[in-house]
């Protein structure tokens, strides 16, 4: 009996070492966070799949959450609101996110209601006069992705 419940108890740690979110991720290897952010025009409209390690998450409803590289690069993945909810504990885990790659031009306005809107999910002190004008952003809408513990 102890052999079956230690067998089943490693069983559980295998388990615990993933999370999977929404769909199954379909793209066989992921890029790295500096090879998408790199040429990000290359890859616009397509279906990516990136890692990297999770810097933030949405505070608000985990409906978002960015991955970030050593180097300081990152990218957003954007779910739609209750159809997958990142954990909002998950900082400093590494990620797998796979969505389509999309590109947005912001005017001043778009950008500061973008920027007040990310403070309250965060919990952070917005400033609008850090705006100084139109932004472009990208980030993935989020189909699936895989949370590892490290």
């Amino acid at each position: 009996m102890k052999i079956l419940g230690v067998g089943l108890a490693a069983a559980g740690l295998l388990f615990a070492a993933e999370m999977k979110l929404g769909k199954p991720l379909t793209i066989k290897d992921a890029m790295p966070v500096a090879t998408l952010v790199g040429s990000a025009d290359q890859y616009v409209g397509k279906t990516v799949q990136v890692k990297g390690r999770i810097t933030q998450v949405c505070q608000m409803m985990g409906c978002w959450m960015e991955l970030a590289n050593d180097a300081g690069q990152h990218v957003r993945i954007k779910v739609e609101d209750g159809v997958i909810e990142f954990p909002k504990d998950s900082a400093g885990k590494t990620a797998i996110a796979e969505g389509k790659f999309t590109k947005r031009e912001l005017t001043r306005e778009q950008a500061v209601a973008q920027a007040k809107e990310e403070a309250e999910e965060t919990g952070r002190k917005f400033d609008a006069s850090k705006v100084k004008g139109g932004v472009t952003l990208y980030q993935i809408e989020g189909t699936g992705a895989v949370i590892q513990s490290n």
